[in-house]
């Protein structure tokens, strides 16, 4: 068992002392995350108001259905609205992973530095592959019931890193690791998650709570990754975004 207080206690450390800052770093991920947030907000058209809902919902009790859907079509976006939110979310999997190459620079003490952020465009297609396979992966498990969803969230949870650690393997090979890796430790790293409930609740319902908690809870899993890396004698090293 890995010892969850150790690992907290040093991701502590490194969200506190380390050079150059994770805080920094959380800080402008999570300011470029409210940025494609919003703007997303704007395109998906999001500015439907309480009062729209409520004519929406009595036209509906009414049986009149025509005025439900010609009122409803206000707030379709369009085709170039949602192909440009979807390029936005295709950024923000990929910022997401540039965040994770400068946390496992840090955790390593290799050459972290903020253009790291920046990082994961050198492997843009296969970081967009990978969460579109283990997106659909985890839905068709969750078709079955919630349970096996979940379990196959947590046996593919390693692939990301897996993918940054070994840029030549393809998405395929890295989720099939992840899941030779996580065999007999998904209890574990579920149980990990539940000790950090309080940060994620935190990040829910107070605002800019991220710049906090996205640094030390992604190097609490930074770590963990680490650690089951030296447990399984798995090979490790700086990310190289020149591969």
């Amino acid at each position: 068992m890995i010892d969850r207080r150790s690992l907290k206690s040093e991701a502590w450390e490194f969200c506190t002392k380390a050079v150059p800052s994770v805080i920094i770093a959380g800080l402008l991920y999570s300011l470029l995350s409210l940025v494609v947030s919003s703007l997303s907000a704007r395109l998906m058209g999001n500015g439907i108001t309480a009062g729209d809902v409520s004519r929406i919902m009595d036209a509906y009790q009414d049986g009149n259905y025509s005025y439900v859907l010609s009122y409803a079509s206000r707030f379709q976006p369009s085709g170039l609205a949602s192909l440009i939110d979807m390029a936005l979310q295709f950024v923000m999997m990929i910022v997401s992973a540039g965040f994770v190459i400068f946390i496992l620079n840090t955790v390593r003490r290799t050459n972290a530095v903020y253009g790291n952020l920046l990082d994961g465009f050198s492997i843009a297609g296969r970081v967009i592959l990978l969460n579109v396979v283990e997106g659909l992966l985890i839905f068709l498990w969750s078709l079955l019931l919630v349970v096996p969803g979940i379990i196959a969230a947590y046996r593919y949870r390693l692939a990301l890193y897996l993918l940054i650690d070994h840029p030549e393997k393809s998405v395929l090979q890295c989720i099939r690791e992840s899941k030779e890796m996580m065999h007999g430790h998904k209890a574990e790293l579920f149980r990990l998650d539940l000790s950090m409930i309080g940060w994620l609740l935190l990040d829910m319902f107070i605002p800019f709570a991220a710049v906090w908690t996205a640094p030390y809870t992604n190097t609490v899993w930074a770590l963990y990754y680490e650690a089951l890396c030296n447990r399984a004698g798995q090979e490790t090293w700086s990310f190289n975004p020149d591969l």
